[in-house]
């Protein structure tokens, strides 16, 4: 009686021992995500809002001197002004030209 007893024991323990390996192995395996239950609830990214030449130039004149009004120079001295400032404060050439572009049009004579 025992003996029966003893083995009906041993078989789950190593019943139990196998499962708990099988199930350590499938947590190993690498799982995919479904992106398609994803897809009717995802939101399209709002565009991003263009910034126009007069707060580019308001964000990035101001941080090293005050800005100067567009009135105090013409299209050709804002032209070289921004060259060169192009450079040195680092202005992304897409910034740069919206600058330009608002300067030369508040130009003053």
């Amino acid at each position: 009686m025992k003996a029966s007893s003893l083995t009906s024991s041993t078989r789950r323990i190593l019943a139990g021992v196998a499962v708990a390996g099988i199930l350590s192995l499938a947590a190993l395996l690498p799982v995919q995500a479904d992106d398609s239950t994803n897809a009717p609830d995802a939101t399209p990214p709002a565009p991003k809002k263009k910034i126009s030449g007069v707060e580019l130039y308001a964000i990035h004149c101001n941080r090293c001197h005050p800005e100067r009004y567009p009135v105090e120079f013409n299209e050709s001295q804002w032209k070289t002004i921004m060259l060169h400032m192009k450079v040195r404060a680092n202005i992304p050439a897409e910034q740069a030209k919206e600058i330009m572009k608002y300067l030369q049009e508040e130009a003053g004579y």
